[in-house]
């Protein structure tokens, strides 16, 4: 796996789309915060740490759904490992005319679009989500 933060991407695309309850994967500080970052803005219900059955951490996300429709209508991965996208806060895009969040890494953790331009901050956007 060469992109482990899109691959925690897809998963959790592809489970909405299949309409599962919740997501499982591999653990980091990364994938915690984006998930938290989710959680915050009600894309998914809730978001805990576990362990398999080799004692590996996880990232448990329990999806969300609304009438039977997904919460999350679209998750697309912005940067990759190749090329990497980075705007200064004047510049951060706004998506769907700010009906979607940005989650970008900027010096000060992962923030969402609307907080890294109130801080004032810019960096790398992770993801569009809406």
């Amino acid at each position: 796996m060469n992109d482990p933060v899109s691959d925690f991407l897809t998963r959790l695309r592809n489970a909405s789309k299949a309409g599962l309850a919740e997501c499982v994967s591999p653990h980091s500080k990364l994938k915690e915060s984006l998930a938290a970052i989710l959680k915050s803005e009600g894309y998914v219900s809730d978001v805990t740490v576990g362990a398999d059955d080799r004692g590996h951490k996880t990232v448990i996300v329990k999806m969300k759904y609304v009438d039977n429709a997904p919460a999350i209508t679209n998750l697309s991965s912005v940067s990759t490992p190749g090329r990497r996208l980075y705007f200064g806060y004047t510049e951060i895009p706004r998506v769907l005319n700010g009906l979607g969040i940005s989650i970008l890494s900027t010096s000060k953790g992962l923030l969402k679009d609307r907080d890294a331009r109130r801080q004032k901050v810019g960096g790398e956007i992770i993801c569009n989500v809406w």
